[in-house]
């Protein structure tokens, strides 16, 4: 089956249910432009917003929101925030632990589309994705650009496709 073909029984499979996650020790739900934005493409695109949290960046409550989605029946978790390199930067760090499969092509074809908008400053996302317990996990940079690209230029066209490949 081609690409094309996968793409389109994907699609007919009908809405994916997704969770959002922002790292922040700042952020507020008012605040939470990404949050914002996230969720009102989840919804545009037709899909199901089961999951939102803004949790600070412990490894202890990445893990409590992968399972926390988990108990909610998501299918896709997108998280924002805490892939760089600062010591409080362990959004990574935590979520490798737990991913079973990654997806190296994301982060690499982010970093890829980064580098036209921030240069050489793009080496220092650890974007990554993967699966965990047979729901998709995403983590991108909680710039809000990062968000942006990530949606619209990899996951989003996807989305549907990826959901299906679990579940097949």
């Amino acid at each position: 089956m081609s690409h094309q073909e996968h793409q389109q029984k994907a699609a007919e499979r009908g809405p994916i249910t997704m969770g959002v996650v922002t790292v922040s020790d700042t952020r507020t739900t008012e605040t939470d432009l990404n949050g914002q934005f996230l969720r009102r493409e989840i919804a545009t695109a037709g899909h199901v917003l089961a999951f939102y949290q803004i949790i600070e960046d412990e490894p202890a409550q990445v893990a409590m929101a992968l399972d926390a989605a988990i108990a909610a029946g998501v299918q896709v978790l997108l998280f924002n925030g805490g892939t760089g390199i600062s010591q409080r930067d362990t959004t990574y760090d935590a979520l490798a632990q737990k991913l079973e499969k990654t997806l190296p092509g994301f982060g690499e074809i982010f970093r890829m589309l980064s580098w036209e908008q921030v240069g050489a400053a793009a080496m220092l996302s650890r974007a990554v994705a993967g699966v965990y317990q047979g729901m998709a996990v995403f983590s991108t940079p909680g710039s809000h650009k990062a968000v942006v690209l990530a949606w619209e230029k990899l996951i989003a066209p996807e989305l549907e496709h990826i959901a299906w490949e679990l579940v097949r």
